[in-house]
């Protein structure tokens, strides 16, 4: 059985760790490059950066934070946030960054994922996916993409079934009427060796993932699912990899302001039967 990994995930913003609620309302949680020296200390298994803010506001991908990061630390590093070309994933490996998350710019362009998978091999391309339920009395309004016409398939339409989840990009700004579980399919097949989805209804809240949501795109997929989003207890990340069928958990706010270390949450799994890394 493959070990469960357990992931902090780093939301960065001008340089500084930030969490927030629902993708809003920041608080600064501390220096990147002291919290992740600090992560690999209690055993993570992975550190997920994420330049929250690079696409919206089109600034450059914070490489100086990177470098400094992989040089004192020696787990695997995913980095995402304002990653819009070839050349950039190639400096964020140069950097020390061993997988890179892209988000806005797969959606802009899937067949960019593709391109990034044939040049650096799928272990080390991630799409991130920003989800949010659709509810019953919404309409899905897409954008319009120039391969909008290429795969309208993948775009939610009047009389789907429920529940229904569409993809956001630009730091969860942005609608694009896109059908989460056929994206992440698509972005599969397109070469992305994980997907790293989070639930923007869940997120910050500390009421547990969106289990419904993660399983539902877990069984769709044959590439790892990493959950994201809630998380406020141990118990949580356990619903997580049960419930969700996530093949790794990343979680921020408790790891961040100390209510549990990634020792605690390791031993908490293992008594509950869930293979995980010492």
């Amino acid at each position: 059985m493959l070990a469960r990994r357990i992931i902090p995930c780093l939301d960065v913003k001008d340089g500084r760790v930030v969490k927030g609620v629902n993708f809003v309302n920041l608080v600064d949680a501390g220096d990147p490059v002291q919290i992740a020296s600090a992560y690999e200390k209690e055993g993570a298994d992975e550190l997920v950066f994420l330049d929250i803010t690079a696409s919206h506001e089109k600034r450059d991908i914070i490489f100086d934070v990177v470098r400094e990061t992989a040089e004192k630390v020696f787990m695997p590093l995913t980095v995402g946030g304002g990653v819009r070309t070839l050349d950039d994933i190639r400096n964020l490996l140069r950097s020390g960054a061993d997988k890179v998350a892209i988000n806005t710019a797969a959606v802009h362009d899937p067949e960019f994922v593709q391109q990034a998978a044939r040049r650096f091999g799928s272990q080390c391309i991630v799409v991130a996916i920003d989800a949010r339920r659709v509810l019953k009395d919404e309409s899905p309004s897409a954008q319009t993409f120039d391969w909008s016409n290429k795969h309208p398939e993948l775009f939610l339409k009047e009389g789907e079934d429920f529940p229904l989840w569409q993809v956001y990009t630009h730091g969860g700004r942005k609608s694009t009427g896109i059908h989460v579980i056929r994206w992440a399919k698509q972005m599969q097949d397109f070469g992305a060796g994980e997907i790293l989805l989070t639930s923007m209804d869940c997120d910050g809240v500390k009421q547990g993932y969106d289990n419904e949501l993660n399983a539902t795109v877990s069984q769709k997929i044959d590439i790892p699912l990493i959950a994201s989003g809630g998380v406020g207890n141990l118990e949580h990340l356990y619903d997580g990899i049960q419930k969700g069928l996530a093949d790794a958990v990343l979680a921020a706010s408790i790891f961040h302001f100390k209510e549990h270390t990634i020792s605690e949450a390791k031993s908490y799994l293992h008594k509950r039967g869930v293979c995980v890394r010492p």
